[in-house]
């Protein structure tokens, strides 16, 4: 039986995915402005989206070819390596972004809000796990007016591992107090149905522009349960439950 969903916060509830891919285009600027590295960066943030932050910071210095540039400007931010300062430039850009709630207002998942809302009024416990810091995401779940929306919250400072480890999805269930068998989990990157997967939970994928191909090439995620089309995800939410519930 059925007893939570927990939720992604970055690409599921708000495509806020797009903006920090928008904000590393514009660290590559930075670094080097005698290009325009803004559509580069999308399609190379696509590649590694929702994978840790140094993972994705590394990949796009490689494939941006800004490395040199970014290691120029470690010892200006107390750092050592090249991914770092990029790190520190796009954190930058990116914190301004978000200031601007009626910017994040405008970049909500309808869907997967309506979802959430649903699942509470059905006394669904929920839950979010979230690969962003505890301050980011309260500052986002306060503009959308979501903070009071979750029974229990995990941020990447709550676990050592983030997706695609399950340790934060485990932190969430046990925090709900319910097995990982009695929740579903909705998000948006194979990092994250990965975690979720691996933590022994149900899962919903809901694809985004970042994340589409690499859900349906991803082996081990079942067609069945990618949403591509978000007016259907509470229809295939609805049919993960009948399925659940007749096994």
């Amino acid at each position: 039986m059925i007893k939570a969903v927990i939720f992604d916060l970055d690409g599921t509830l708000v495509k806020t995915e797009r903006l920090k891919a928008i904000s590393y285009g514009l660290a590559a600027n930075e670094l080097d402005p005698e290009r325009d590295h803004q559509d580069q960066a999308l399609l190379a943030f696509a590649e590694v989206v929702g994978r840790p932050r140094h993972e994705v910071a590394q990949h796009i210095l490689q494939k941006l070819n800004v490395e040199e540039a970014a290691a120029r400007r470690c010892k200006e931010f107390m750092v050592s390596e090249a991914w770092q300062a990029l790190v520190q430039i796009r954190l930058q850009l990116y914190e301004k972004m978000i200031k601007d709630a009626d910017l994040l207002r405008k970049n909500i998942w309808p869907y997967s809000i309506e979802l959430l809302k649903w699942a509470r009024s059905e006394r669904y416990l929920t839950g979010l796990a979230t690969a962003s810091s505890c301050q980011a995401a309260h500052h986002v779940l306060k503009a959308l007016d979501l903070e009071a929306s979750f029974n229990y919250i995990a941020t990447n400072d709550d676990v050592e591992h983030n997706k695609p480890d399950p340790e934060i999805y485990q932190l969430v269930a046990s925090g709900l107090g319910v097995l990982p068998a009695e929740c579903i989990v909705i998000e948006d990157s194979p990092a994250g149905v990965t975690a979720a997967r691996e933590a022994g939970m149900a899962y919903l994928a809901v694809s985004t522009e970042f994340t589409r191909n690499r859900l349906h090439a991803d082996q081990y995620i079942d067609e069945k349960w990618i949403v591509d089309e978000p007016s259907r995800l509470k229809q295939q939410f609805m049919q993960l439950i009948a399925e659940i519930a007749a096994t």
